[in-house]
């Protein structure tokens, strides 16, 4: 492989006078590596994009919005919160699924300085309704399922300025079409590059999600790093002798098929089509034969997603009727690329090449990235680090162990978040000197490739979505008859990972699986209600400081028919 021509094409565009120069600057009290020409903030950014509009921007089941027409609807939308009293600082929430709408709102707020504040569509009520008291947004745009939910929440923060999308509004509530016909030019605002450009909620670990402080310097790094990551793989394959690169690569055509509210869809997805001048292709759900028709339809010619995405989209019974030979790149992102799925991406569609990378809602997006040969070559690797970051891998007691050895994996760079919201004492627990704490078990080899061993966290990775096994825990533990409780993860063919729970409960209780999973529906989103429940007759084990011992309790009940 040509792992030489890499380091040289790293050093080209990376040094002095590259595109992707690197230097260092002093970003909220630390020394980072930072892009020297990237955009200031992602207000520049998104005005850039006014020279693409006549292009195709966002797709939807047969609704097609140009860059111009975005770019109307995204200036009056900002001039309508300016004129709410919106300003820098503020923050205001998205409920809704990946409606065009979504991409609108974003911008909008990002122009104006004002945090995106991303809900989970899953959320019940009661979890949407902590967030809003977390983050305290100045408005809510909401569709008609959020709606609904909205009206269950009785915090003063979920009773703030609401505007219904794609559904009629109630009274109190603020009609879109209102919103999108309002006069008035695009604010003139000055962005901090590190005020916070969106807050993103992630599975928390003590019952609660955390909203992670994505700042515009953080967004705006991670859009470097992408474009970088496709210019830098595949100049060393064609040096190496590989197959050429287009000298004019093609405009994206990207089907999006992951929420809008994670960094995958958002930060990685929106962000590097939106900077090509691309095309987003949204769909209302992920359905593997929806997928192959809107690839043929709108000849996408990538595909961002989780790898269970890719897998059932290659092995669909319908996948030899539909013309996808537009496709030039499926990655995966949210997990790892299981091996063998990388050769059969490469086998399966020629026009295709494989790619990864691995990232997290706490580096606005990718921390490493890998594609093509080198995917093919090493699929059990999740590439090398970024060029603005720094990584290594380290011991419990932080002290860096020698190359190629294994230890929980840090990196500091410009993407790197501000913290949590409201959380100093959790944003001291992950990030210590600006070294961001993973949470993953790696190891580096000789070539800077990052190989993820294992996790540290007690988190179930399910098709992306991370679930922390205490998170769940704490939702259960509210049922009157549960006296303990262990959650963790089971290999799943499809999503990678479920989640499971062995339950005891009190003397003279009863509960069944269904009760149990009832429960769970009304207190937690779908994707962390258990799939398989073992009810115990005597006391969980643990070990000697009194923690349960999840990985015994998999190995011993997952082997056994649940019920067992």
């Amino acid at each position: 492989m040509h792992y030489a021509q890499l380091r040289q094409v790293r050093e080209e565009l990376t040094g002095p006078g590259g595109p992707f120069e690197i230097v260092e600057a002093e970003v909220l009290g630390q020394t980072l590596k930072v892009y020297k020409n990237a955009p200031p903030n992602a207000r520049a950014f998104w005005l850039s994009t006014a020279a693409f509009g006549p292009r195709d921007y966002l797709i939807y089941e047969g609704e097609r919005m140009t860059y111009a027409q975005a770019h109307d609807q995204v200036r009056a939308v900002a001039a309508w919160l300016w004129d709410q009293g919106v300003r820098p600082g503020d923050r205001v929430a998205i409920a809704m699924r990946n409606y065009p709408e979504w991409m609108i709102i974003y911008w909008a707020c990002l122009c104006l300085g004002v945090a995106a504040v991303g809900t989970n569509a899953w959320w019940t009520g009661e979890e949407l309704d902590y967030a809003l008291t977390d983050s305290t947004p100045k408005a809510i745009f909401a569709d008609a399922e959020r709606l609904a939910r909205l009206a269950e929440c009785t915090s003063p923060a979920a009773k703030v300025a609401t505007i219904a999308v794609r559904t009629d509004p109630a009274p109190g509530q603020i009609a879109w079409a209102d919103v999108i016909a309002h006069p008035g030019a695009m604010p003139e605002v000055n962005v901090d590059p590190d005020a916070d450009a969106c807050i993103f909620y992630t599975s928390g670990t003590t019952g609660h999600p955390k909203g992670a402080q994505l700042t515009h310097r953080g967004c705006v790094s991670n859009l470097m790093n992408l474009l970088y990551a496709g210019m830098s793989s595949g100049m060393a394959t064609e040096r190496g002798g590989g197959a050429a690169i287009p000298a004019e690569p093609p405009i994206p055509a990207t089907l999006v098929t992951t929420p809008l509210f994670h960094v995958t869809a958002n930060n990685c997805a929106a962000y590097a089509a939106t900077a090509q001048g691309g095309k987003m292709v949204l769909m209302y759900r992920w359905d593997a034969g929806e997928a192959l028709k809107l690839i043929e339809a709108e000849r996408c010619n990538g595909l961002s997603g989780v790898p269970v995405m890719a897998r059932e989209l290659i092995n669909h019974p319908d996948f030899e009727k539909y013309d996808t030979s537009s496709l030039l790149n499926m990655s995966g992102g949210g997990a790892q690329v299981p091996p063998d799925q990388v050769g059969a991406i490469d086998q399966k569609i020629p026009s295709a090449r494989p790619s990864t990378g691995y990232g997290m809602t706490e580096t606005c997006g990718i921390i490493t990235s890998v594609g093509g040969d080198f995917f093919v070559d090493r699929p059990d690797s999740a590439g090398p680090a970024m060029p603005n970051f720094d990584a290594k891998c380290v011991d419990d007691d932080g002290n860096e162990v020698p190359q190629g050895q294994v230890g929980e994996l840090w990196v500091k760079g410009s993407s790197v978040i501000k913290g949590y919201l409201n959380r100093p004492e959790a944003t001291a627990a992950a990030i210590t000197d600006g070294w961001l704490h993973t949470g993953d078990v790696a190891r580096i080899d000789e070539d800077g490739f990052i190989y993820i061993v294992d996790r540290k966290k007690d988190m179930v990775l399910r098709g992306g979505e991370n679930v922390y096994c205490t998170e769940v825990e704490a939702g259960i533990y509210r049922h009157p008859a549960v006296a303990e409780c262990c959650v963790f993860g089971v290999p799943d063919e499809r999503l990678g990972e479920e989640v499971a729970v062995a339950v005891v409960l009190k003397p003279g209780e009863s509960l069944d699986e269904a009760g149990l999973k009832a429960h769970c529906a009304t207190v937690m989103a779908k994707h962390k209600v258990p799939r398989y429940v073992w009810f115990m007759d005597q006391a969980l084990p643990r070990n000697a400081n009194g923690k349960f011992l999840r990985r015994e309790l998999r190995e011993q009940l997952f082997q056994q028919p649940v019920g067992a």
